[in-house]
């Protein structure tokens, strides 16, 4: 997450046969009679509209808009009207000719999202701090929409729970839902992970990527001001709150490391995982800015992720697969380099990650054959948080563990005048699993 891209510049049968298990009845009755959506001329305008208009939300915005000729913004959805006006006014300053949004299809408040998706958009980007992102995929698929989903998919095992719902139901209906796990649709990431399974460097041994950052440096990280009712001063400080953004530093951006882990390993998710973790710098909030984590898999190899949100540190954001016959290693601004028997170097052409996501989504849209990442991007986010559970707890957390967790951390109510503490910062070997 960090950057605003656009605005400027088997475990697989296991989580298959317990998503079927948790969908039950009431999903089959869903799935019944599901919708067909046929291919989209290129002729016919496509209509987005945005939910969250944060910087990330803004920047999706301006690459979906240049992702295809008719394409317009027709509407957008946000708790705060400053954020909205802010986003409005740069989007309409960037791509003037695709912004349509009339004041009335502005939408304010905590069912926003509900009176967008009750309207004839076509495409909904979901950008709202991720703790409420299982709702409003559910909201999308249930509406017809299809979706550009950024990161993470949810909070805690009962969001990824729906989400894997979500996913089948958009499934059923021929939905897309693109995944904000940007990183799949770089091209030098693509073509590492084509000569990964080709066996350049032969069997993958082990796996050590870090996501290590400066501060945070969210906007609203200040004294809290007077005045301010306790769900506000959250929402606008919401890197630091666990129901919001699920630990910044482990899920959102380790979220991308384990993304890519997962990746290079065929999505083979692990079996187990142990962490360490802490909160050195207090922030106010309850989330972590530093952990590490092993992961097993159950043919005996580890995958490593460090992941740091502090200042005056080393940075890094860097991924080594280390394999029988070579190494391959993806480090800063170079391309992915292997050593070893088969010596390689990612010579081709750099994409924009970002611009490719909506790229394709649009494109598998007018094709009638949508993406669905929607269960993929639901593994990843269970594979985060497996490692958030370890490192809060101190304690092994298997993935059966995690999928069947029943710690809810997202308020069920919400009103503005609510009293709401936020539950106490982990504390390893004390914090128990739930």
């Amino acid at each position: 997450m960090g950057e605003t891209p656009g605005l400027k510049p088997s475990r697989r049968d296991f989580l298959r046969s317990s998503a079927s298990a948790a969908l039950g009845g009431a999903l089959a009755s869903q799935l019944a009679a599901p919708a067909v959506v046929s291919a989209r001329p290129n002729s016919e305008t496509l209509r987005i509209g945005l939910v969250g208009c944060g910087g990330r939300g803004s920047g999706a915005a301006v690459n979906a808009l240049n992702a295809d000729p008719n394409v317009e913004l027709t509407a957008m959805a946000d708790l705060f009207d400053n954020e909205l006006q802010a986003s409005l006014k740069q989007l309409q300053k960037q791509v003037p000719e695709k912004v349509k949004v009339t004041p009335e299809r502005c939408f304010l408040g905590f069912d926003a999202y509900q009176k967008l998706m009750a309207g004839d958009v076509d495409v909904v980007i979901l950008a709202t701090p991720p703790g409420f992102r299982p709702e409003h995929l559910r909201a999308a698929v249930e509406a017809g929409k299809h979706s550009f989903v950024e990161i993470t998919i949810a909070v805690d095992a009962p969001g990824v729970r729906s989400a894997l719902e979500s996913s089948e139901i958009a499934a059923k209906k021929n939905l897309a839902i693109v995944s904000g796990f940007c990183w799949r649709y770089n091209s030098a990431m693509r073509a590492a992970a084509e000569q990964i399974r080709a066996g350049t460097i032969g069997e993958v041994r082990s796996l050590y990527a870090t996501y290590l950052r400066g501060d945070l440096g969210h906007k609203y990280h200040n004294p809290r001001p007077e005045g301010i009712s306790d769900l506000e001063w959250q929402l606008r400080d919401w890197y630091g709150h666990l129901w919001l953004s699920g630990d910044v530093t482990i899920l959102l951006s380790g979220g991308h490391s384990v993304d890519k882990m997962s990746w290079w390993l065929g999505d083979e998710m692990p079996r187990s995982a142990v962490a360490t973790g802490s909160q050195v710098f207090p922030t106010g909030g309850n989330t972590f800015d530093n952990c590490f984590v092993a992961y097993e898999y159950a043919n005996g190899i580890y995958g490593f992720l460090a992941c740091r949100s502090q200042a005056g540190c080393f940075s890094e954001n860097a991924d080594r697969i280390v394999g029988s016959k070579g190494i391959c290693t993806i480090a800063g601004t170079r391309g992915p380099v292997i050593t070893g028997e088969n010596p390689w170097r990612y010579d081709g052409p750099q994409n924009n990650m970002y611009q490719t996501e909506h790229d394709e989504l649009i494109a598998s849209i007018r094709s009638g054959k949508p993406i669905n990442d929607g269960a993929r991007m639901a593994k990843t986010t269970l594979m985060a948080l497996m490692g958030r559970m370890a490192a809060y707890t101190g304690q092994q957390i298997t993935w059966e563990q995690a999928l069947g967790s029943q710690d809810r951390v997202v308020p069920e109510k919400l009103d503005w005048n609510m009293k709401l503490e936020p539950r106490p910062l982990a504390v390893p070997g004390l914090t128990k699993f739930a």
